[in-house]
């Protein structure tokens, strides 16, 4: 087992990264402030883990609480299903919630959490590889809008992370490859050392090697939690962490939630991050195509859905966590593991982006 640490004064907490970890009793339960626990997970891990953690939190006042899979759940509405059974068990500000599953479940667990009684203690056990390297660290928390992705949400810091390397056994090709794209995507930004291993290395992390998926987990979760140690609430640098997400987001959104995986946009929005910074002379067009080779040999996909127009994606964007005084802010590159945040490129460029995408298919 690797153990990490988020360092956050007060708030620091550890990530603990290994096989069967589950199986751990006290790796939980020394996190777990009281008797009163609540499980929020889905259908589809439900049947796979969820007896392993009501056997070691037999000794608890333990209650579950199953979700509908998938993002297009991600709502105020479903949200509302936590707190139908924080309440109806009368479960006090002592309570711990536990979020079992993947980047979903992990972030409306943690925004309830933060909103139940203006606060409470919550636990990630990411399930899949995007959550274990990505969404369970670093504190944000959200719910989706039909206008916007994880618009309605709060910073707020779990008390541990568990990422059990044994539950990616269950985990289908699709959802690998989707965590992948995140696990790139820290190559890109700040760690090109990290960005030529993965071109080595993709093959075996494709055949579920389980050192080299260990090794990939502990490096994305020790560039995350670098990045969020020096700007937790994102007023800075954290920002680079969204390199391609304002163009994916503006797919998820448009596509309906649910229909692309988080990953599987965000490839794509890297790569039309990458085109624009191409246009703006910031890049050359072979490392653009470095880029796109990566992405194609992680499974993903590197073309926008034929359904989006150049309009919807411009109106998309303008609703993003990232725009001030009505300027999209934009992670781009200057380089592969320089990453750069900005508003100050050409919009008649960031069109001809959007047109070339559109054109493309």
């Amino acid at each position: 087992m690797k153990t990490l640490q988020v360092a956050l004064g007060e708030r620091s907490y550890p990530i603990y990264i290994g096989e069967n970890l589950l199986l751990q009793m006290e790796l939980l339960t020394q996190h777990i402030v009281n008797k009163e626990v609540v499980i929020v997970t889905n259908t589809t891990i439900a049947p796979l883990y969820l007896q392993n953690i009501l056997a070691v939190l037999a000794d608890y006042q333990c209650e579950s609480v199953i979700l509908p899979d998938g993002e297009q759940y991600k709502t105020l509405e479903v949200l509302n299903q936590v707190f139908d059974g924080l309440l109806k068990a009368h479960f006090s500000r002592q309570v711990t919630l536990i979020a079992l599953g993947g980047g979903v479940v992990g972030d409306m667990t943690g925004f309830a959490a933060a909103c139940y009684q203006r606060g409470v203690p919550f636990i990630q056990i990411p399930t899949t590889l995007l959550s274990q390297v990505d969404s369970s660290v670093g504190g944000k928390t959200a719910v989706n809008h039909p206008l916007g992705k994880n618009m309605i949400g709060a910073f707020y810091q779990p008390q541990c992370v568990i990422a059990d390397t044994k539950t990616l056994d269950t985990l289908d090709d699709k959802q690998l490859s989707s965590g992948l794209a995140e696990v790139i995507k820290y190559g890109l930004i700040n760690d090109a050392e990290f960005f030529g291993w993965l071109e080595q290395n993709m093959a075996a992390l494709r055949a579920r090697d389980a050192a080299v998926l260990a090794e990939v987990i502990e490096r994305s979760c020790r560039d995350k939690a670098s990045i969020v140690a020096d700007d937790e609430l994102e007023h800075g640098m954290r920002a680079l962490l969204n390199f391609g997400h304002t163009f994916g987001h503006a797919i998820e959104t448009g596509m309906g939630y649910g229909n692309w995986l988080h990953g599987e946009a965000i490839a794509v929005g890297m790569m039309m991050a990458a085109d624009l910074s191409q246009r703006m002379g910031w890049i050359e067009g072979d490392m653009v195509n470095r880029i796109r080779k990566m992405l194609i040999s992680a499974g993903l996909p590197t073309s926008t859905p034929d359904e989006m127009s150049v309009d919807q994606f411009m109106g998309l964007m303008a609703v993003d966590k990232k725009v001030q005084d009505g300027r999209i802010r934009l992670v781009l590159l200057k380089g592969i593991g320089k990453a750069i945040i900005s508003d100050d490129y050409d919009k008649a460029k960031l069109v001809e982006t959007l047109e070339f995408f559109q054109q493309s298919h």
